[in-house]
């Protein structure tokens, strides 16, 4: 186990992230002095992906965490895959050895499964149709995460309809069955699925609005947002009041980070502890975010 550890997270409108508080305080649970660095996108004008995995490479990073909008583009810029990254088609963690060699990892996949299990529960989508929107790097974690919880098809939407249609195909490969399809129109869908999930950025800090008409979700449904900044999205607050089952973006945050810091370590961390100092980071975050707003 290394004594010292430096990690970040690589994307772009992420000074709302809560990763530094997790790993910091699960460095210092491990009794590791280690520092997690932001590195936006939106505040480093002309710097790329690959100038920056290669700046965190030479400074002896063990790892950096990948996010919007770089999940895929990622794939091309390391050594080798895991084989659930290499099935998902996204990453969102890289690892540096010794020696600077990349590998490329999925914990959205795990940390979407573990906190849909543990709130909404696999019944909620095992045998039935679920609506994914967004089909990005987010979107193609949380699709195979929805297959692997039992649902029997996934229709996916994207804005981009060639990204619907090439997710759509890639699960049905990887199934083996005919468990997904591309779907154009949302509101045609809706009545025919269990429950929505938001994978699109839309609701986000900074991009706001919501990515279905609020008005046809119905208290039979079950919405889930990954986006955790805010805690409760316009979504999700819609979906509540409208009588549905929701579940936020943090769960799969705390399960996520829990992965990414056994991959960057080799130390299992307290998932328990993590959600702990998520939730307490959030309020701080949050009641800040109010205060300049």
């Amino acid at each position: 186990m290394k004594e010292r550890v430096l990690v970040g997270l690589i994307g772009a409108n992420i000074q709302g992230s809560l990763s530094p508080a997790l790993h910091e305080d699960a460095f210092a649970a491990a009794g590791i002095t280690g520092h997690y660095h932001l590195m936006d996108l939106d505040r480093l004008p002309g710097r790329r992906l690959d100038d920056l995995l290669s700046a965190a490479r030479i400074a002896g990073f063990a790892g950096v965490n990948i996010t919007y909008p770089c999940k895929e583009a990622a794939l091309t810029l390391v050594n080798a895959l895991s084989p659930e990254a290499r099935e998902i088609g996204a990453i969102n963690t890289v690892t540096f050895d010794r020696h600077g060699w990349t590998t490329g990892y999925n914990t959205d996949r795990i940390g979407f499964r573990n906190s849909f299990e543990e709130t909404l529960g696999r019944a909620a989508v095992e045998g039935r149709t679920a609506l994914l929107l967004g089909a990005g790097g987010a979107g193609r974690a949380a699709a195979f995460a929805l297959l692997e919880l039992g649902a029997e098809c996934l229709l996916v939407h994207d804005k981009d309809s060639a990204r619907s249609q090439d997710l759509a195909t890639s699960l049905v490969t990887q199934f083996k069955r005919p468990c997904s399809r591309a779907a154009a129109d949302i509101m045609a869908a809706l009545p025919q699925v269990a429950g929505v999930v938001n994978a699109t950025p839309v609701g986000m800090l900074g991009i706001p609005g919501t990515p279905v008409p609020v008005e046809q979700l119905r208290p039979g449904h079950w919405v889930v947002d990954v986006i955790y900044t805010p805690l409760a999205t316009e979504l999700i607050k819609a979906a509540r009041e409208n009588g549905a089952r929701v579940l936020g973006g943090a769960g799969m945050c705390v399960h996520q980070a829990a992965e990414a810091f056994r991959l960057f370590t080799g130390v299992a961390p307290d998932v328990a502890r993590m959600r702990r100092t998520f939730m307490a980071a959030a309020s701080v975050r949050d009641r800040r975010l109010a205060a300049i707003l």
